[in-house]
């Protein structure tokens, strides 16, 4: 939209359909009335279970950028505040530093600089100094893996063609997901207003 910055994403959309949310939604009515179609994530995710990886990780990979519905400047740390309350601490960090690292090759894992970032910032592009902070801060860190690996499942993330489904994921949800029974948005968590926005989109104040 030419009246909207490209840093503000679909839910402020005015050409994107908002249907109501449950009065206790869960993750699960997030995705089907929110953050879809979600192609890229849950291509991540697949991706991870079909590699074996930890569950904790294919989790990572499926939530790792619903925080794009909301805006894309520093989604790590924004995605990683919004499911903090909900997740291990293992998978909420290493959402927060997958953006930082997306900018850094690792050749030991087999992670390469994505071309379309040649693209999207320029051959030149150089990371501020607080991507860079952030990345060595995690490559230092015993939790690097699993930032790292958010990395490497979402090379394979990017195919428009692929149609993929919630239905592998819903017992790992289940298992490592904690559902407040008020609804996502309704239980006083430190995020909880950041659910409430999405769930609300047209409100003013």
């Amino acid at each position: 939209m030419k009246d909207v910055r490209r840093g503000m994403d679909t839910v402020y959309d005015k050409r994107r359909e908002m249907l109501p949310m449950p009065d206790k939604p869960t993750l699960m009515d997030f995705f089907k009335l929110r953050f879809y179609p979600a192609r890229h994530v849950m291509q991540s995710a697949t991706h991870a279970l079909k590699t074996g990886q930890p569950e904790r990780t294919v989790l990572a990979c499926l939530l790792h950028d619903v925080v794009l519905n909301l805006g894309r400047p520093d989604h790590g740390w924004w995605g990683a505040q919004l499911l903090a309350p909900y997740v291990e601490e293992r998978i909420s960090w290493g959402i927060r530093y997958h953006q930082a690292l997306r900018f850094y090759p690792d050749d030991e894992v087999g992670y390469e600089y994505p071309e379309s970032y040649n693209r999207i910032f320029g051959k030149d592009y150089v990371p501020d100094a607080y991507i860079k902070e952030a990345h060595d801060f995690a490559r230092n860190h015993k939790w690097y893996m699993e930032a790292r690996l958010i990395t490497v499942n979402d090379m394979y993330a990017f195919n428009p063609d692929v149609k993929e489904t919630l239905e592998p994921f819903i017992d790992i949800i289940g298992r490592h997901f904690k559902q407040p029974k008020e609804g996502l948005g309704f239980d006083n968590s430190p995020s909880a207003h950041m659910w409430r926005s999405l769930i609300f989109p047209d409100r003013l104040l």
